[in-house]
């Protein structure tokens, strides 16, 4: 690893160089442009509901269609990354998100519009993600974890940008030329900027991360398909006990009397910090690694959902909220952070895309349970409890994975 990481005085192209970094801002500008399939949806709902007169059940089709074609698009781009670059998932993305949002736009009725969130939008965004994130890592030794968690802040950034500019839009053009624009721009920024990914590492540094993760991984004592199984189980389980407040807060403010704008602000807020705890992670794993950082967030994760039973007022929902948007921002991240020191990089990117296809299931789950347990009981409470009984698992897991390697640090010494 440090060999690679020194010879960037003679190699303009090593891991941590410049060029390095460039790609860095490239990738999080590709993220940021592609993650708008993940919130436009969002943002139309109530003017596509109105439009196609529908059930709110029936308006949400859309939403579940492209996180499971985002699910797909992040596994089958991300194993395409692996054999041939990024430059095809990125091209990929381009003219499928384009295209889906147009047709999505013409489409007359709330099925072909589903349709076209799910095999195109969906598919497409899933470049924006763990493709990005595997593609990044590639590039960097020492400040790994800050550029994994820069790229997944484009994200959270998509989600800052776009629903500003699409309610911006709506009232003027309505939200069928707004979905044709939309795809337009995506398709012409995002076409000539996957050119620009044409380089990949060279063989000196693959071959220097192969041997650095046969190494750590050589300590855990595991394989790398058992490893995979319990990073899928952590990352799925995580998620169930994050999806409880970024999905429900906002039903549950309404159910306390303080309103949905009150449970929307607050939501806000909860993904804006989330942006600085991505990034503050990534700091933090360049230092600790992504196992000690990921147990970190699961315990400050699980803390704040402990502190949603016990506090329901206006203010403390504000506090709590934003230090749960401070916790659990970074988490998703280290999965892939982990995958790419214990896992072979020349799979990395199908690696990290099932895994991270995990942790879309488990929001997808935890959004499902919580509205279940709410019908059942019809009290958030026990959907509280349930996310912190998940959260237990995650933590458990970790805590098992940290402590081999723990473990063979004195062997090593």
């Amino acid at each position: 690893m440090n060999i690679a990481a020194s010879d960037s005085s003679a190699d303009p192209y090593s891991p941590d160089s410049p060029y390095a970094w460039l790609r860095l801002w490239m990738a999080l500008l590709c993220s940021t442009i592609a993650g708008v399939g993940m919130w436009a949806i969002i943002v139309v709902l109530p003017a596509v509901q109105t439009e196609f007169g529908i059930l709110r059940g029936e308006a949400s089709l859309p939403y579940t269609a492209m996180m499971l074609g985002f699910a797909f698009g992040t596994i089958v781009l991300g194993r395409m990354a692996d054999r041939t670059g990024i430059v095809a998932p990125i091209l990929i993305a381009g003219v499928t998100i384009g295209l889906g949002f147009v047709l999505a736009g013409l489409s007359p009725n709330i099925y072909l519009f589903s349709a076209a969130h799910g095999f195109l939008i969906g598919v497409g965004t899933g470049t924006s993600f763990a493709p990005m994130m595997a593609d990044i890592s590639h590039w960097f030794v020492r400040n790994r974890g800050v550029a994994v968690v820069i790229v997944a802040a484009g994200n959270y950034l998509a989600g800052t940008v776009w629903p500003m500019a699409i309610k911006f839009a709506l009232p003027v053009y309505g939200w069928r030329t707004t979905y044709i624009v939309i795809g337009i721009v995506v398709a012409v920024t995002m076409v000539p900027l996957a050119f620009f990914f044409r380089r990949r590492p060279s063989q000196k540094t693959m071959e220097a991360a192969d041997a650095a993760a046969e190494i750590a991984r050589a300590d855990l004592g595991m394989s790398p398909a058992l490893l995979q199984f319990l990073l899928v189980v952590a990352g799925f389980a995580c998620c169930v006990a994050m999806s409880m407040p970024q999905v429900h807060l906002v039903a549950y403010c309404g159910d306390l009397g303080y309103g949905v704008a009150r449970g929307a602000e607050m939501l806000s807020l909860m993904l804006f910090l989330g942006i600085f705890s991505r990034i503050g992670s990534g700091i933090v794993a360049d230092k600790i690694g992504g196992a000690a950082t990921l147990l970190i967030g699961s315990i400050m994760q699980g803390t704040a959902l402990v502190l949603y039973l016990f506090f329901d007022g206006l203010t403390s929902l504000y506090v709590i909220s934003g230090v749960f948007g401070l916790f659990q921002g970074g988490i998703v991240p280290m999965y892939a952070v982990i995958c790419r020191e214990f896992l072979p990089p020349r799979e990395a990117g199908g690696r990290i895309g099932f895994v991270i296809s995990a942790t879309i299931f488990g929001m997808a789950f935890g959004g499902w349970i919580s509205g279940a347990i709410y019908d059942w009981t019809q009290s958030y409470r026990l959907a509280f409890f349930n996310g912190v009984l998940w959260n237990a698992i995650n933590l458990s897991v970790v805590t098992w994975l940290l402590w081999r390697k723990q473990r063979a640090v004195p062997q090593a010494a």
